[in-house]
Protein backbone atom coordinates (compact mmCIF):
# COMPACT_ATOMS: atom_id res chain seq x y z
CA UNK A 1 0.00 0.00 0.00
CA UNK A 2 1.45 3.26 -0.67
CA UNK A 3 1.75 5.80 1.67
CA UNK A 4 4.60 7.89 0.50
CA UNK A 5 4.33 9.73 -2.86
CA UNK A 6 7.22 11.57 -4.24
CA UNK A 7 8.00 14.19 -7.08
CA UNK A 8 11.11 15.92 -8.62
CA UNK A 9 11.57 18.18 -11.13
CA UNK A 10 15.66 18.03 -11.38
CA UNK A 11 16.43 20.44 -8.82
CA UNK A 12 13.31 22.55 -9.25
CA UNK A 13 11.33 21.50 -7.10
CA UNK A 14 10.98 18.24 -4.46
CA UNK A 15 7.36 17.04 -2.88
CA UNK A 16 7.26 14.05 -0.16
CA UNK A 17 3.99 13.02 0.89
CA UNK A 18 3.07 10.51 3.61
CA UNK A 19 -0.49 10.14 3.90
CA UNK A 20 -0.47 7.80 7.23
CA UNK A 21 1.60 10.66 8.67
CA UNK A 22 0.88 13.24 11.98
CA UNK A 23 0.47 16.59 10.00
CA UNK A 24 4.05 17.66 10.21
CA UNK A 25 5.08 19.78 7.25
CA UNK A 26 8.24 21.49 5.67
CA UNK A 27 7.53 24.02 3.33
CA UNK A 28 9.12 26.26 1.27
CA UNK A 29 7.47 27.26 -1.89
CA UNK A 30 9.22 31.16 -1.95
CA UNK A 31 5.30 32.40 -1.74
CA UNK A 32 4.65 32.59 2.25
CA UNK A 33 1.28 32.62 2.32
CA UNK A 34 0.95 29.24 0.22
CA UNK A 35 3.41 27.76 2.57
CA UNK A 36 0.79 28.76 5.62
CA UNK A 37 -1.62 26.68 3.50
CA UNK A 38 0.05 24.25 2.93
CA UNK A 39 1.19 23.71 6.15
CA UNK A 40 -2.85 23.61 7.25
CA UNK A 41 -3.63 21.38 4.20
CA UNK A 42 -1.05 18.68 5.84
CA UNK A 43 -2.13 19.40 9.62
CA UNK A 44 -5.94 18.78 8.78
CA UNK A 45 -4.93 15.76 6.19
CA UNK A 46 -2.80 14.59 8.71
CA UNK A 47 -0.32 14.24 5.97
CA UNK A 48 3.73 14.38 6.73
CA UNK A 49 4.24 16.85 4.31
CA UNK A 50 8.12 17.89 2.54
CA UNK A 51 7.82 20.56 -0.18
CA UNK A 52 10.48 22.91 -1.54
CA UNK A 53 10.30 24.92 -4.85
CA UNK A 54 13.20 26.41 -6.03
CA UNK A 55 12.69 30.47 -6.42
CA UNK A 56 11.62 32.11 -9.38
CA UNK A 57 8.37 33.84 -10.22
CA UNK A 58 5.62 33.44 -7.72
CA UNK A 59 2.60 32.56 -9.87
CA UNK A 60 5.09 29.86 -10.77
CA UNK A 61 6.11 28.57 -7.64
CA UNK A 62 2.39 28.38 -6.76
CA UNK A 63 2.03 26.01 -10.21
CA UNK A 64 4.84 24.21 -9.25
CA UNK A 65 3.76 23.59 -5.84
CA UNK A 66 0.32 22.23 -7.11
CA UNK A 67 1.49 20.18 -9.62
CA UNK A 68 4.44 18.30 -7.55
CA UNK A 69 1.68 18.01 -4.80
CA UNK A 70 -0.77 16.33 -6.76
CA UNK A 71 1.72 13.79 -8.76
CA UNK A 72 3.23 13.11 -5.16
CA UNK A 73 -0.45 11.82 -4.11
CA UNK A 74 -1.00 9.91 -7.18
CA UNK A 75 0.39 6.75 -5.93
CA UNK A 76 -1.73 7.00 -2.49
CA UNK A 77 -4.63 7.35 -4.64
CA UNK A 78 -4.33 4.32 -6.76
CA UNK A 79 -3.99 2.02 -3.91
CA UNK A 80 -5.75 -0.89 -3.57
CA UNK A 81 -8.96 -0.73 -1.37
CA UNK A 82 -8.46 3.06 -1.37
CA UNK A 83 -11.67 5.07 -1.26
CA UNK A 84 -10.66 7.45 -4.08
CA UNK A 85 -13.30 10.33 -2.70
CA UNK A 86 -13.36 13.08 -0.19
CA UNK A 87 -15.73 16.25 1.09
CA UNK A 88 -15.17 18.37 3.71
CA UNK A 89 -17.23 21.74 5.06
CA UNK A 90 -14.46 23.66 7.17
CA UNK A 91 -14.36 26.75 8.66
CA UNK A 92 -12.46 29.27 9.41
CA UNK A 93 -13.66 32.34 11.20
CA UNK A 94 -15.99 33.75 9.23
CA UNK A 95 -15.44 32.04 5.73
CA UNK A 96 -17.20 28.43 5.36
CA UNK A 97 -15.83 26.37 2.32
CA UNK A 98 -16.44 22.96 1.19
CA UNK A 99 -14.59 20.86 -0.96
CA UNK A 100 -15.22 17.88 -2.52
CA UNK A 101 -12.88 15.73 -4.50
CA UNK A 102 -13.07 12.63 -6.33
CA UNK A 103 -10.05 10.65 -8.15
CA UNK A 104 -11.52 10.66 -11.50
CA UNK A 105 -8.42 11.09 -13.90
CA UNK A 106 -10.19 13.60 -15.60
CA UNK A 107 -8.63 16.97 -13.90
CA UNK A 108 -11.32 19.24 -13.59
CA UNK A 109 -11.60 22.23 -11.01
CA UNK A 110 -15.27 23.91 -10.27
CA UNK A 111 -15.51 26.36 -7.78
CA UNK A 112 -18.14 29.17 -7.16
CA UNK A 113 -15.32 32.28 -6.59
CA UNK A 114 -13.34 34.23 -7.81
CA UNK A 115 -10.14 35.87 -5.70
CA UNK A 116 -8.29 37.50 -8.55
CA UNK A 117 -8.78 40.89 -7.32
CA UNK A 118 -7.74 40.18 -4.04
CA UNK A 119 -3.71 40.14 -4.14
CA UNK A 120 -3.34 37.73 -1.68
CA UNK A 121 0.33 38.19 -1.25
CA UNK A 122 0.97 40.88 -3.37
CA UNK A 123 0.09 38.17 -6.42
CA UNK A 124 -1.81 40.01 -8.51
CA UNK A 125 -3.63 36.14 -10.01
CA UNK A 126 -6.24 34.14 -7.67
CA UNK A 127 -3.39 31.85 -6.12
CA UNK A 128 -5.90 29.62 -4.87
CA UNK A 129 -7.24 28.76 -8.88
CA UNK A 130 -3.92 28.26 -10.36
CA UNK A 131 -2.55 26.12 -7.38
CA UNK A 132 -6.03 23.88 -7.62
CA UNK A 133 -6.08 23.26 -11.33
CA UNK A 134 -2.34 22.33 -10.58
CA UNK A 135 -3.39 20.13 -7.99
CA UNK A 136 -5.89 18.21 -10.08
CA UNK A 137 -4.10 18.27 -13.03
CA UNK A 138 -1.33 16.37 -11.35
CA UNK A 139 -3.27 13.58 -9.51
CA UNK A 140 -6.04 13.32 -12.08
CA UNK A 141 -8.67 15.04 -9.79
CA UNK A 142 -11.96 16.21 -10.23
CA UNK A 143 -12.36 18.74 -7.47
CA UNK A 144 -15.74 21.16 -6.49
CA UNK A 145 -14.85 24.06 -4.15
CA UNK A 146 -17.85 25.90 -2.86
CA UNK A 147 -17.01 29.06 -0.87
CA UNK A 148 -20.59 28.47 1.17
CA UNK A 149 -19.62 32.01 3.49
CA UNK A 150 -16.87 34.45 3.63
CA UNK A 151 -15.59 37.44 2.40
CA UNK A 152 -12.17 38.23 4.23
CA UNK A 153 -9.37 36.49 1.69
CA UNK A 154 -7.00 35.37 4.50
CA UNK A 155 -10.05 33.34 5.81
CA UNK A 156 -11.44 32.19 2.36
CA UNK A 157 -8.27 30.82 1.69
CA UNK A 158 -7.56 28.89 5.30
CA UNK A 159 -11.17 27.30 4.69
CA UNK A 160 -10.53 26.16 1.19
CA UNK A 161 -7.27 24.57 2.29
CA UNK A 162 -8.59 23.01 5.54
CA UNK A 163 -11.00 21.78 3.91
CA UNK A 164 -9.10 20.08 1.05
CA UNK A 165 -6.61 18.41 3.63
CA UNK A 166 -9.85 16.57 5.24
CA UNK A 167 -11.15 15.58 1.75
CA UNK A 168 -7.70 14.81 0.24
CA UNK A 169 -7.12 12.35 3.28
CA UNK A 170 -10.68 10.82 2.96
CA UNK A 171 -10.16 9.78 -0.76
CA UNK A 172 -6.59 8.03 0.88
CA UNK A 173 -8.31 6.07 3.41
CA UNK A 174 -9.40 2.54 2.66
CA UNK A 175 -12.75 1.58 2.17
CA UNK A 176 -14.56 0.24 5.07
CA UNK A 177 -16.10 -2.38 3.22
CA UNK A 178 -15.97 -3.67 -0.71
CA UNK A 179 -18.60 -2.75 -2.52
Amino acid sequence: MPRLGRADEAGRLHARVDVAGSGEASVATGVPVLDHLLALLAQYASFDLALEVAPGDAEEEVAAAGRALGQALAGAFQAEGRRRHGSAVVPAAEALAHVVVEVSGRPLVVSNFDLSDARVAGIGSDIVATFLHELAEGAGLTLHVRLIEGSEPDHVLEAIFKALGVALAQSCRKRRREE
